[in-house]
């Protein structure tokens, strides 16, 4: 499989890592603790997989990017976080970064 599959697939379950960390309540809660462990299982897992043919630096840096512009847009959706132009501009920013690194890096 293409090894930026895994990595989106990475950030996705960081994602995923971060909003059931926020549901678990301090760990409190045992559904949302349960989706924390094997979400950054999941997340780390599949990081590694796309080390494999990926740069360690590129690899690194697009699966924080992809798991914080994910976890700020659910953030905003799900979680009433601020949504104003600016920051919007900014994530776009971050997104234009991660475009950069895959359009830079071989594999």
């Amino acid at each position: 499989m293409n090894p930026w599959i895994y990595l989106c697939m990475a950030g996705i379950f960081e994602m995923l890592w971060a909003v059931s960390l926020k549901l678990s309540d301090s760990f409190t809660k045992i559904v949302p603790t349960i989706g924390f462990i094997i979400s950054l299982i999941l997340s780390m897992l599949f990081l590694s997989f796309s080390y494999r043919s990926i740069p360690m630096g590129t690899a690194y840096a697009c699966w924080t990017a992809i798991g914080a512009v994910s976890i700020c847009i659910v953030g905003m959706i799900f979680f009433n976080e601020p949504m104003d132009l600016i920051r919007i501009f900014f994530l776009s920013l971050v997104i234009v970064g991660i475009v950069g690194l895959k359009l830079t890096t071989p594999s």
